[in-house]
């Protein structure tokens, strides 16, 4: 994948808050409870999940003296849910829009994309905006009631370390995630270095546009009104794992027109090729629970416990958006087969 060179890259739809920081957010940040027993957990990956905020990863929890366990913070404790609910985190974005201009001057065009990790992501997410705003959203919301209108653009906040939103407070460990809260997509750019070396995705320019898809995949689900219906949060086919699938299938309807003009302004990409395509299909079979849970976690495949779906069904809706590029071929929670 590669980006036009002379396509116009837009930084008003990030917010570079690096180096920032948001304060304190350590391991429990998001989900409250801790790990208990005094455990010496190791890191992984980041899921929590309420009603006022998501994260597209899991956390696996690998402890010492061959213990694993794979921890989902769904309910009970002190909830991301809980936490918007009782406030207090002020202004997610911290000080107003720091380092944005900083950005703005390095990052200008697709030429620029093509050699910068951060002008890649700006130019991404200017790209997946633009497809969401110039027809692909009306498309999907004239068969949903109760959708809101429009399509509504906005920002992804870059972080490092730490940050705090109306969703909770995640430390850079969380991914990337989407705060309804906020309405913004947050995301460490850290993250892209442990899908590859933790994780063992093979990585690339639309493995990174696939993660802020699905991110936004959630956002065009909170317009819609499918995110305040789900109920069940954890098992095979519970309302979680249909909310996930959905996100990847959008995620490959922006990925099948990534390359054609939208709003009137010329394709920032220029090509998407099979290969790429196959790169973004192994990270999400790298991101399923059955993944997750046996071969890196190295324990039980657990159904009841999932969140987001298996590794086989994350490929399958992903496919299904990028080869029909049709949002309404995404419902998820219509059919009793998910893959």
């Amino acid at each position: 994948m590669r980006y036009d060179d002379d396509a116009q890259v837009d930084t008003s739809e990030v917010t570079d808050n690096r180096g920032e920081g948001g304060g304190p957010a350590g391991f429990g940040g998001l989900g409250g409870g801790g790990l208990g027993g005094g455990l010496l957990p190791l890191l992984i990956g980041f899921l929590f999940r309420g009603r006022s905020g998501k994260a597209s990863w899991i956390v696996i929890v690998v402890a010492i003296v061959g213990f694993v366990a794979v921890q989902y913070l769904g309910g009970g404790g002190t909830s991301a849910q809980n936490q918007s609910a009782a406030g207090g985190f002020g202004d997610p974005g911290g000080s107003g829009r720091a380092g944005t201009s900083d950005l703005a001057s390095e990052c200008r065009t697709g030429k620029d994309a093509n050699s910068k990790l951060d002008c890649a992501i700006v130019a991404d997410i200017n790209s997946i905006q633009g497809y969401w705003s110039g027809g692909g959203y009306q498309q999907v919301a004239s068969t949903v009631r109760g959708a809101a209108p429009r399509y509504q653009n906005v920002d992804t906040v870059f972080f490092t370390g730490s940050v705090n939103t109306r969703c909770g407070s995640a430390d850079s460990s969380a991914g990337p995630f989407y705060c309804p809260g906020d309405k913004l997509v947050y995301i460490d750019l850290s993250f892209y270095d442990q899908l590859k070396n933790q994780f063992g995705a093979e990585g690339g320019p639309l493995v990174n546009a696939y993660v802020l898809a699905h991110e936004y995949g959630h956002h065009v689900q909170d317009l819609l009104g499918t995110e305040a219906k789900v109920r069940s949060r954890q098992g095979a086919a519970s309302d979680s794992v249909r909310l996930e699938l959905q996100a990847d299938c959008y995620a490959g309807v922006w990925m099948n027109h990534a390359s054609q003009p939208a709003n009137g302004k010329p394709a920032l990409i220029s090509d998407v090729t099979r290969a790429d395509l196959a790169s973004a299909v192994d990270a999400a079979q790298r991101i399923g629970d059955d993944y997750i849970q046996g071969k890196l976690g190295g324990g039980t495949v657990t159904p009841d416990s999932f969140t987001h779906g298996s590794s086989a069904q994350r490929q399958k809706w992903l496919t299904t958006g990028f080869t029909t590029g049709d949002a309404t071929k995404c419902d998820t929670f219509a059919t009793q087969n998910l893959g």
